[in-house]
């Protein structure tokens, strides 16, 4: 909590930046501030009174989250143009798309789907048959995170939308395969930038592929077990067919360690972590170039960390296609190897900012209740960004603030605002009006019934 919102000058001024009005810029940045400064569990409530001098009833925040009107807009897009405007390094980007999904257990809750087949089969002599199991709902958000040569994270989101809730507000219904096209279509940069796609299987779509082409950039992908070599028909055999003779393709030997090679300040790894005694990891692989029905000509890798190959299953080995031709074996699996960053960002979204904990029943609170996340996010990397292109900096602070992820941002933001508190109470305290104001801004925190009037 603090007291005024001069506190947090810098994220009041980062979110003017957009283009919502005064008062959602308002709302916005009482989210934003409590998915930085929020103990326990994310909430609503949490929001209302995270302004001390300035609480709200937390009915007045769920009613704002859940009106479309103020969201029509793209009011994120000005944030990530601002963070990629900071970019003067020239290099590789990296864009990582998947889904994550957020449970939600209310029978009422919009867009909610069950994640698996829950129907139980009657079977002789079970004797739990009439038990009711409740099924698991869920929300699903299909995510894009850009890496920029510097090492800057921007990412985007679209809401999955079920068939039934399109059919109900007249929405286009789109598989996750099709919004990942879509933001990969989308992404503000320039048409000469070198940008790598990597996704898991999901993503190895015709859409994804053609956005791809489209726009010129690589893409990585875990072959789809259906797959086949191109051919005529009845003599298409599968990409996994090379696998039954494993043992005799000449592989090579692949040593990767995380914390040195070209892509290492992609992986934002903390100094624990970095060093000649980390253990490396070894990878054996075959790389072929081959025409891939409905794909065309591509590039691939056969890639396992088993050494003892006789006993390696086909499950131990990742097929890996790329339609760049020209790229080495061991550079199409280490860049993919950063598609695990997205997997480790939504860790943080969920466990630092606490992006699942919202409990709603109309699903336009859910879709605020995203961007604003989001917002968080792009605000905490321009905080890095601006550090790390500050040249006063310390080579130990740079080194600081370079490894820093979500969470050390968070604290790190944090204390910044407790020092502005802590000055502006200093400042209060110097004369008898400036402590009555003090007095009346933090007796504001209070619900009236409860506030004693001295």
């Amino acid at each position: 909590m603090i007291i005024v919102t001069e506190s947090a000058a810098a994220l009041k001024g980062f979110i003017a930046k957009t283009s919502l009005s005064q008062l959602a810029q308002a709302m916005v940045l009482r989210m934003a501030l409590t998915f930085i400064m929020h103990r326990g569990r994310m909430s609503c409530s949490q929001a209302a009174g995270i302004i001390a001098s300035e609480t709200i009833h937390r009915g007045q925040l769920t009613r704002f989250l859940r009106r479309p009107r103020w969201q029509r807009d793209d009011f994120n897009g000005p944030l990530r143009l601002a963070l990629l405007h900071m970019e003067a390094a020239k290099g590789r980007f990296f864009f990582m798309i998947d889904a994550t999904l957020s449970s939600q257990s209310g029978r009422k809750t919009q867009n909610t789907h069950s994640t698996g087949n829950c129907k139980r089969r009657p079977k002789k002599g079970r004797r739990y048959n009439k038990k009711k199991v409740a099924r698991k709902r869920c929300h699903s958000f299909t995510f894009g995170l850009l890496i920029t040569p510097s090492g800057y994270r921007i990412p985007w989101q679209i809401p999955h939308y079920t068939k039934e809730y399109c059919a109900e507000k007249g929405l286009e219904h789109r598989t996750t395969a099709e919004a990942a096209a879509d933001l990969i279509r989308s992404l503000p940069l320039p048409n000469d930038a070198d940008v790598v796609v990597l996704g898991d299987t999901a993503y190895d779509a015709n859409v994804v592929q053609e956005a791809c082409e489209d726009r010129g950039y690589i893409w990585i992908a875990p072959a789809n077990p259906e797959r086949v070599y191109e051919g005529p028909t009845g003599e298409r055999p599968k990409l996994r067919s090379r696998l039954k003779d494993w043992t005799s393709l000449s592989l090579k030997r692949i040593r990767l360690r995380a914390s040195t090679g070209k892509y290492a300040k992609y992986r934002r790894l903390s100094k624990w972590r970095v060093g000649p005694k980390q253990k490396p990891r070894v990878y054996y692989a075959y790389q072929e170039k081959c025409e891939v029905r409905s794909v065309g000509s591509v590039q691939l890798v056969f890639s396992t960390m088993k050494q003892n190959l006789k006993t390696a299953t086909p499950d131990d080995v990742k097929i890996l296609m790329t339609n760049a031709l020209d790229l080495s074996v061991s550079e199409v699996i280490e860049m993919y190897s950063l598609r695990w960053q997205i997997e480790l960002f939504f860790k943080e979204l969920k466990s630092t900012l606490g992006f699942a904990q919202y409990s709603f029943e109309k699903f336009p609170a859910v879709e605020a209740w995203a961007e604003i996340a989001i917002t968080t996010v792009l605000f905490l990397e321009h905080e890095r960004a601006k550090r790390l292109r500050d040249r006063r900096l310390s080579k130990e602070r740079r080194r600081w603030w370079a490894s820093q992820r979500l969470h050390g941002l968070c604290l790190a933001y944090r204390q910044e605002c407790e020092g502005r508190e802590l000055t502006y109470l200093s400042e209060r305290l110097k004369t008898p009006g400036g402590i009555a104001k003090l007095k009346r801004q933090l007796a504001a925190a209070l619900p009236p019934e409860y506030r004693t009037g001295a």
